[in-house]
């Protein structure tokens, strides 16, 4: 999500593979972008990456496109799977009530996105797509996650303006001593400040797909475990 590689991969990787669908040799006819729900409000570098990319997919004029915008995948709301297994409570930001959110499996994601290949009602259009659950606060996240692991619901309750500080704080040394590294860490705090504070809902049953709720994948996982991944599993153990 950082600057540097938000526009190398959002931007400029993802335009490299338009530019090779494009090619005579190639001659890809349409081109199914997976974009983020997020770009709506757009105040994160990567956010703002993405939207570049949409506008230069949007302008050319050798391919048919889809834009598909999911609000979260299953795994981004996952990463304390673990710690509370373990016997620590689930963080949560404010009253856990701030925010609302209808995450998609990637099973279900990925065979929306397959069948926007062949699906001419979806071609030159943004589409922002969910899951099939009714709005999910963070607290009820938590309890579907606590329900799943078979403990009674612990939570901690983090006060929002302490990501204000921290992202202040990164913010002040990276630019007095010009520091890239800060401002990288800078960039990571308003991440996690962006999805403490901003809903990931869709509500349109147009724009709700999938069999797999929320509730089923945590029971799956609290069996099963999950895959590690540094970038979402936040609070995960790399085994």
């Amino acid at each position: 999500g950082i600057k540097k590689d938000a526009y190398l991969i959002d931007y400029q990787a993802t335009l490299n593979c338009l530019l090779a669908g494009s090619d005579s040799s190639v001659n890809a006819r349409h081109y199914v972008l997976l974009s983020a729900f997020c770009v709506k409000n757009p105040w994160l570098q990567f956010q703002q990456a993405k939207l570049k990319f949409e506008a230069a997919l949007q302008a050319q004029e050798k391919m048919t496109w889809s834009i598909v915008r999911p609000t979260a995948f299953f795994k981004s709301v996952s990463g304390q799977l673990e710690v509370i297994q373990q016997g620590a409570p689930f963080v949560m930001f404010g009253d856990g009530e701030v925010t609302r959110c209808n995450p998609i499996s990637e099973a279900d994601l990925a065979t929306y996105l397959i069948n926007s290949i062949s699906d001419k009602s979806r071609e030159n259009t943004c589409i922002d797509l969910g899951g099939p659950d009714s709005p999910l606060t963070m607290k009820k996240q938590g309890e579907l996650l606590f329900e799943a692991v078979g403990k009674e619901p612990n939570f901690f309750y983090a006060p929002l303006w302490l990501f204000d500080v921290i992202i202040d704080s990164l913010q002040w040394v990276a630019d007095t001593f010009e520091s890239e590294k800060f401002e990288n860490a800078a960039e990571t705090g308003r991440i996690g400040k962006y999805y403490a504070v901003e809903d990931m809902l869709t509500t349109d049953p147009s724009e709700k797909f999938g069999t797999m709720t929320l509730k089923e994948h945590y029971i799956k996982i609290a069996e099963n475990g999950q895959e590690y991944d540094p970038y979402t599993s936040m609070f995960a153990k790399k085994e």
